[in-house]
């Protein structure tokens, strides 16, 4: 090396690939747990994996194992299996941010088992959490597309209810077509609601509100609980939420709406 030549400084050497991929939870949430095994479409949910918590990592990490799955579309649940109790009834909640509403439905009712579905990794955490903290045991937390659920997953007539809280509005009208509250979403989720068994939509923006009563009070699988044929008030059972209360701040009107499946 010529005098007064700085040596180069030793270049980093990267991470192997496989190591820098590793999923954060490898006994957790899949990213995307169908993966290719179901047709893509246009789908009424953005995954978010945003930063998760110390609490809610640890959650996931101890919690999952037992109290989670992936909807990977691959098998038929046996949700007496997956609650422990054969007569317990089961409703399926599509979208629960947090999960702070879902349990505290489920320390009010613990004779219904709950199967909450989100993509939401904090929440999914934040779930799990909030169950063991309050000692739940009817709660089951699904991670994944509530559609290849219902349609690959579930038994006909399984369920006790459908509760769809606050779904994106997706205001944008160009986005009209992902709203999850569609003809076919209902002709679905009549096939596995038990006869007699309630879909239970709310939201704090109008125009969707508008949507969804139109679209359900033409389905033909499905009747409103309404005699006048508008909307619910807002049942005890259903907790009112920090989001719902900022929307109310802001002035918005927030519409229940209680369809029973027919048959």
């Amino acid at each position: 090396m010529a005098a007064g030549t700085a040596a180069a400084a030793p270049r980093p050497v990267p991470a192997p690939a496989r190591a820098r991929r590793e999923p954060m939870f490898p006994d957790g949430p899949a990213p995307d747990p169908a993966g290719s095994h179901h047709e893509r479409r246009i789908r009424s949910f953005q995954p978010r994996r945003s930063r998760v918590t110390p609490g809610q990592a640890e959650a996931l990490r101890r919690l999952w194992p037992t109290w989670g799955l992936d909807v990977d579309g691959l098998r038929r649940l046996d949700l007496g299996e997956l609650f422990g109790d054969a007569a317990l009834p089961v409703v399926l909640e599509i979208g629960f941010g947090m999960g702070e509403a879902t349990a505290e439905m489920a320390a009010a009712d613990p004779g219904t088992g709950i199967l909450a579905c989100d993509v939401h990794t904090p929440g999914q955490g934040n779930l799990l959490g909030l169950a063991e903290q309050r000692g739940l045991t009817n709660v089951r937390v699904a991670n994944g597309d509530a559609i290849i659920l219902l349609r690959e997953m579930l038994a006909p007539d399984a369920l006790a209810g459908i509760r769809v809280f606050f779904p994106d509005p997706w205001p944008k009208k160009r986005h009209h077509k992902r709203r999850l509250i569609q003809p076919e979403f209902l002709a679905l989720a009549a096939t596995r609601l038990a006869p007699g068994a309630v879909l239970h939509c709310a939201t704090d923006w109008e125009p969707y509100a508008e949507q969804m009563l139109e679209v359900l009070s033409a389905s033909p699988d499905f009747e409103n609980t309404q005699p006048d044929g508008g909307y619910a008030p807002r049942p005890d059972f259903r907790p009112l939420t920090r989001f719902e209360g900022q929307g109310l701040d802001k002035g918005h009107v927030v519409h229940d709406l209680m369809f029973r499946r027919r048959g």
